[in-house]
């Protein structure tokens, strides 16, 4: 049986603030900012319609209900997502070196 080395597919670069991605892509902190942002604007979105809805402005009722849905399922997911992160870090951090 012969054995192959593995090698590296691609260049280790140390993380530091000079080091940040340089191909056009956006890096995981503003995908993170993006998110909440888009977080924070759907639940002032969904309180803003029902303040309509309650002062008369609006009488759809259907529309501030999928809106305040739509806050609901965003607000999940991102809950959901902050509980895989800390479990991804508790799971690296007990690796041990």
């Amino acid at each position: 049986m012969q054995v192959s080395p593995v090698g590296l597919a691609l260049p280790v670069q140390p993380a530091g603030p000079g080091n940040k991605q340089e191909s056009g892509g956006s890096s995981f902190a503003d995908m993170l900012n993006d998110s909440l942002k888009k977080l924070n604007d759907s639940k002032v979105n969904a309180d803003n319609l029902t303040l309509k809805f309650l002062t008369g402005e609006i009488q759809d009722f259907h529309q501030v209900a999928i809106a305040m849905q739509e806050a609901s399922l965003t607000m999940q997911l991102a809950v959901e997502v902050r509980n895989k992160v800390i479990e991804a870090y508790q799971e690296v951090s007990r690796m041990q070196v």
